[in-house]
């Protein structure tokens, strides 16, 4: 188009291509936010507590995160188009399911329908935006589908309260229903057919050994919560230890042919990004369990007060986007790492003492403190993961980091649950017992920030220009 001066603008289908996938991306990160601020309510109407009602949540990041490596494998075997639609469909259907549960059980049942789904999604947004955008546009289309993802995490607790305040929470799960048959219906209109496809294998034998192996974890620390040690929480727990260590051996025998290739921990900036994402999602994760709990619980606000409360942090997240990336080219990714750590750890300091009474500015000031340290994190570990890595290794390692981040996330969910439900069943009582048991709670995600702090400082530093090699009129190589 004249008069750009400069780049030059997107082409009408490929911006129809963003716009069809930006629809159904958008409802699955709401679903990854808006539910947090429902958790009171769920536990009230479904009559269960604490550690049962986190598997709503649970069960849907770990659904999220095991799919993944399904979606490689299926683009390859059925096109980008055809996963697209299935993951569209499947989450929609997810979504009517969990907006009729009965009870709890089947609402964490179709939650992780709902989580299958869009686990088949999320990848195949990038892979088709990749194909269709060339390297020369990846960029500017990289940036147009990532503003979603910072804008809903502060949009997507204020629409829950919205819609706790006006209705029953039904609704925070059918509310993705019109969105997802618009989005299938523009996708079936609007995508069009792969033709190349290059078949891969399923790891079948990684799937029956990791999925079950995370969950029977997972399920242990949830008996710990409801029964403590010794009321059947060590068999699941050796369960799961033994099949996630055979997975591992498995995987390395097998190479890139598994879903996790566990040859790339080998690459120390891999290892250490690698530990960082999923102690960033166990701590991310879990505070954004925690925060509404709190609010409602102890505070006594609304939900819809709680949501809109939880927008700092999306607020503080947003701003320090675009200085980050920048940062972390100039400087590597280490210290920029390291400071959005301190930045997250000084952000939470204020839920770790919390009271009745407790200061709301000081959390409010917190959460933007810990928003921008966590999107530092974040962007700078993505960046220093493909540092040292080669260009074949890129796919898995894109495929092993989501997994990671949605794993510790499930992960966060559970171990706050279970503190949090061990310290307000050994401490009955009103606000006062109520704030001290989330106290206890919101230091055990502050301590998940420092333990992070040995990995961080294995990252790369900024990477040195290679020195241009001097020489002397004869020719010969200049002493140094």
């Amino acid at each position: 188009m004249p008069g750009r001066s400069g780049k030059e603008a997107l082409e009408p289908k490929l911006r129809a291509l963003i716009g069809i996938l930006l629809v159904g991306l958008v409802a699955v990160l709401l679903d990854t936010t808006i539910v947090n601020v429902a958790t009171a309510r769920l536990a009230k109407d479904l009559h269960t507590g604490v550690s049962m009602v986190q598997w709503v949540s649970t069960g849907f990041l770990l659904a999220l995160g095991v799919s993944i490596p399904l979606s490689a494998w299926a683009v390859g075997r059925f096109g980008g188009r055809s996963v697209w639609l299935a993951g569209v469909a499947l989450f929609t259907v997810g979504s009517v399911l969990a907006g009729v549960s009965w009870n709890i059980g089947s609402l964490i049942a179709f939650r992780v329908v709902q989580g299958l789904g869009g686990g088949l999604m999320l990848p195949v947004q990038q892979t088709l935006l990749v194909r269709a955008a060339g390297p020369a546009r990846l960029g500017r289309v990289m940036a147009a589908i990532s503003l979603p993802a910072v804008v809903v995490p502060i949009l997507g607790p204020v629409a829950g309260g919205l819609i706790l305040q006006a209705a029953s929470w039904r609704w925070i799960f059918l509310i993705n229903v019109p969105i997802g048959l618009v989005a299938f219906v523009l996708a079936w209109r609007g995508l069009d057919r792969d033709q190349d496809r290059q078949r891969r294998p399923l790891d079948v034998t990684g799937l029956v050994l990791f999925v079950p192996g995370v969950v029977a974890v997972l399920y242990a620390l949830t008996r710990v919560a409801q029964f403590g040690v010794r009321e059947g929480a060590w068999v699941p727990l050796a369960l799961g230890v033994l099949l996630l260590a055979g997975f591992a051996v498995y995987a390395a025998r097998v190479g890139d042919a598994a879903m996790i290739d566990v040859r790339l921990f080998r690459v120390p900036s891999f290892a250490a990004s690698s530990v960082l994402l999923f102690l960033s999602g166990l701590s991310l994760y879990g505070v954004a369990f925690l925060l509404p709990l709190f609010y409602q619980q102890v505070s006594g606000y609304s939900a819809l007060t709680a949501g809109l409360l939880l927008a700092p942090q999306g607020i503080g997240s947003l701003a320090a986007r675009r200085a980050v990336g920048k940062l972390s080219d100039r400087y590597g990714a280490r210290p920029v790492v390291l400071a959005g750590l301190a930045c997250a750890l000084v952000g939470s300091l204020p839920f770790g003492w919390v009271g009745v009474h407790g200061g709301q500015v000081p959390q409010i000031a917190g959460l933007v403190v810990r928003g921008a340290g966590l999107s530092a994190v974040n962007i700078a570990v993505m960046v220093a993961a493909y540092q040292g890595l080669s260009k074949d290794r890129i796919p898995h390692a894109s495929s092993t980091t989501r997994i990671l981040l949605q794993v510790g996330g499930s992960f966060g969910v559970a171990v706050a649950a279970v503190v949090l439900q061990h310290e307000l069943a050994g401490h009955p009582g009103g606000p006062a017992a109520h704030a001290s048991g989330f106290g206890v709670a919101f230091l055990w995600m502050t301590a998940l920030t420092v333990i992070a702090v040995p990995p961080a400082l294995i990252l790369p530093r900024r990477r040195r220009p290679e020195p241009a090699s001097p020489v002397t009129p004869a020719g010969s190589e200049a002493r140094s």
